[in-house]
């Protein structure tokens, strides 16, 4: 049973027509893997919540099978790690979405709703998923603090604050202030090659998070 989304008004249909080649895989995924979610998935998180972590899209064995960002995959094992130490997660994740894990004062939404194949959505689908993650965004009314897990995310929340890319370079750990008094930091992705490669430490995942309670309103 997937997670239910605490914002359901800014969520995409399930049958999301937007993006032809992701619903042709999404099809596709549907008759192999009929148990899976296999549709568009839903923001997890606190409406309430004072940080929004934004992040690419869902991975195939994870959000894609689960319903839940960042569940089920290797990325998702630090990153609710990461927000359990720092108390922005109260239960045990067991990767499952019915584990009763819950995030405090915070919310994940992803720049692309459905899943891209390979993991890489194209500009167009990027372009296309972006008014959902503007609503969301616009309907938290209590987020200042954003973080962007790698570039496409980045440059999603930078469009949707109403920030220009040229004034805002992607690097883990940079901050971007914008018009409206929210900030964005940047983080290398929690991806299994990142963490692999040692392009992403633990202690340098840590960091973006530790910096976001600095700035936390």
């Amino acid at each position: 049973m997937a997670f239910v989304s605490p914002i359901p008004e800014t969520e995409p249909p399930l049958d999301c027509p937007r993006c032809p080649r992701l619903v042709a895989f999404r099809e596709a995924l549907r008759v192999e893997h009929p148990d899976w979610w296999n549709a568009p998935v839903p923001a997890f998180g606190d409406r309430e919540a004072w940080l929004a972590i934004v992040g690419l899209a869902p991975g195939k064995h994870g959000a894609n099978r689960t319903g839940r960002p960042f569940t089920g995959d290797y990325a998702g094992d630090l990153l609710f790690e990461t927000l359990t130490k720092f108390g922005l997660a109260e239960g045990e994740y067991r990767a499952d979405p019915d584990d009763g894990l819950t995030l405090r004062g915070v919310i994940i939404c992803n720049s692309v709703k459905c899943l891209p194949p390979e993991n890489k959505p194209l500009p167009q689908e990027i372009a296309n998923c972006r008014p959902f993650l503007a609503a969301q965004i616009d309907t938290l009314a209590n987020a200042r603090v954003f973080v962007a897990l790698g570039q496409i995310a980045h440059q999603s929340a930078v469009r949707t604050l109403r920030g220009k890319l040229s004034e805002c370079k992607f690097g883990h750990l940079a901050e971007h202030g914008f018009a409206g008094g929210e900030v964005l930091i940047d983080s290398y992705h929690c991806s299994r090659y990142n963490q692999n490669t040692g392009r992403l430490t633990r202690e340098m995942f840590e960091a973006v998070f530790a910096r976001a309670l600095e700035l936390r309103p």
